[in-house]
């Protein structure tokens, strides 16, 4: 979950791309409460560069706070590819 002034300044478009650079799987996308949440699965490395680039952003975002959290992966195993869902 990522807060700060992190919509309207093309951050689900940046980690978006820097998802797919890392090869990352996940997705991400605006709430309404103004955060990003984003939900990442990759190499450990892959991951640790993606958390970095999160707490930067683009140039226009202003990041005050990245909160991670570990879950556990479901029984429908190993998600493919990025995407960017719809605001939630």
């Amino acid at each position: 979950m990522i807060s700060g002034r992190v919509q309207g300044v093309g951050y689900r478009m940046g980690f978006d791309a820097e998802a797919r650079r890392l090869g990352v799987a996940g997705w991400v996308r605006n709430r309404h409460d103004g955060h990003v949440e984003a939900l990442i699965q990759g190499e450990e490395l892959a991951i640790d560069v993606l958390i970095t680039w999160s707490r930067r952003g683009p140039p226009a975002a202003r990041v005050h706070q990245v909160v991670e959290t570990l879950v556990e992966s479901d029984s429908s195993g190993e998600m493919t590819g990025f995407k960017v869902r719809a605001t939630e």
